[in-house]
C-alpha cells in the first residue's frame, strides 16, 4: 500500500470507535490502558466480578484513576456489561428481585465511574413463555429505572443468538419490551453479529444485511441502537448457539464486517470486540482483530469545495 493510501485508511479509520472487552485486574482503569495500547478508540470492561452477585465497593479514588485513565489515553464512550447472573426476566421472584438489585449496583457503578453505557441480557424466561418473559423484563426495568431516578446512564438490551429459553434472538422481542416500559428514553440497544447470525438472520451480501438492519430498524429504531458487538460466529446461522469466532475465522466471514464498519449509519457507535483472546505467532489477537476491521474500511471522500463562480 502506497504512503497516501495508507494515509486515506488511517484517516478513515479514525473515524471509527473500535475496542475491545479489557480485564479490569488491577482495576478499571487497567482496561482503558490496554485498550489504549492495542490502539482502540473505545473499551468494554465489567465493573466487578461477573459471576458473582457482590462486587468489591468502589472508592473514589479507584473512580479518579479511571476518569484519569480516559483523559491521559483519549479513550472515548467506554462501555460496561452487567453480571451474566442477572436474570430480569425470571418467574423466580426471588432471582428477579435479586437480578434488580444487582443491575441497581450496576447502574451506580457506572455512574460513579463516568460510563454511559451498560449491557444486559434481557434474561431467559425459563419455560414461562416469551410474553410473560417480555412482561417481566419490562417490569424489572421499570424498577431499575425508578431506583436510579437522575442517574445518567442507559441500559442496552442486547441482542441474543436464543440459546434454551433466552429472550433477545428476535428483534421483536426487544420491541416489546420498549413498547412497555415507562421510561423508554433510559434505554437502548447493543447488537451483536455473532448473536444475531447465531439466531438466523442473514448478513452476508449487502442486500441481506440491509434487510436485518431494516428489521431491526422497525423493531426497535436504530436511534437506540448505542453499541455494536463485533464476533464471527463458531456455528451456522440460525444454530442459536453463542459461539464467538475471531474476525473472518468463523461462518459470517468478512463482508458482514465490511458492510457494517463502512454502514454511515453506524460512525459514531462504539464497535467492541468480544472475539477470543491470546496469541498467534507472537501476535496479540486483539491487534489481528483490529486490523482485520481497519483493512475492510473504505476511504471515505473529502467534501466537495463548492465551485466559485
Amino acid at each position: 500500500m502506497n504512503p497516501a493510501a495508507r494515509t486515506k485508511r488511517n484517516q478513515a479509520a479514525s473515524r471509527r470507535k473500535f475496542g475491545a472487552h479489557m480485564s479490569i485486574a488491577g482495576g478499571c482503569d487497567r482496561a482503558v490502558h490496554a485498550a489504549h495500547a492495542v490502539p482502540f478508540e473505545t473499551v468494554q470492561l465489567f465493573t466487578k466480578n461477573n459471576n458473582r452477585w457482590q462486587g468489591v465497593v468502589l472508592s473514589d479514588a479507584h473512580a479518579e484513576a479511571f476518569r484519569a485513565a480516559l483523559a491521559a489515553t483519549g479513550i472515548v464512550d467506554p462501555v460496561a456489561h452487567t453480571s451474566y447472573l442477572i436474570n430480569l426476566a425470571s418467574p423466580d421472584d426471588a432471582l428477579w428481585q435479586r437480578s434488580i438489585a444487582a443491575m441497581v449496583d450496576e447502574v451506580e457503578r457506572c455512574a460513579l465511574l463516568g460510563i454511559g453505557d451498560l449491557v444486559v441480557h434481557p434474561g431467559a424466561h425459563m419455560g414461562e413463555g416469551e410474553g410473560a418473559g417480555v412482561k417481566r423484563v419490562a417490569e424489572g426495568l421499570d424498577e431499575v429505572c425508578r431506583r436510579t431516578e437522575g442517574v445518567a446512564v442507559v441500559i442496552d438490551m442486547e441482542t441474543t443468538a436464543g440459546q434454551g429459553t433466552c429472550l433477545g434472538h428476535r428483534f421483536e422481542h426487544l420491541g416489546a419490551i420498549l413498547d412497555l416500559v415507562r421510561r423508554p428514553e433510559r434505554l437502548g440497544v447493543c447488537g451483536d453479529t455473532c448473536h444475531i447470525f447465531a439466531a438466523g438472520y442473514p448478513l452476508g451480501t449487502l442486500e441481506e444485511y440491509d434487510e436485518t438492519i431494516d428489521q431491526l430498524d422497525r423493531s426497535v429504531g436504530l436511534d437506540h441502537l448505542r453499541v455494536w458487538h463485533l464476533n464471527d460466529s463458531c456455528r451456522e446461522r440460525g444454530s442459536r448457539v453463542d459461539r464467538h469466532a475471531a474476525i473472518g475465522g468463523g461462518h459470517l466471514g468478512l463482508e458482514p464486517f465490511r458492510h457494517l464498519v463502512n454502514d454511515p449509519r453506524f460512525r459514531d457507535v462504539p464497535m467492541i470486540l468480544e472475539t477470543p483472546k491470546g496469541t498467534i505467532d507472537g501476535e496479540d489477537l486483539d491487534v489481528r482483530n483490529a486490523r482485520a476491521l481497519r483493512q475492510l474500511l473504505r476511504p471515505e471522500r473529502p467534501a466537495r469545495r463548492p465551485r466559485r463562480s
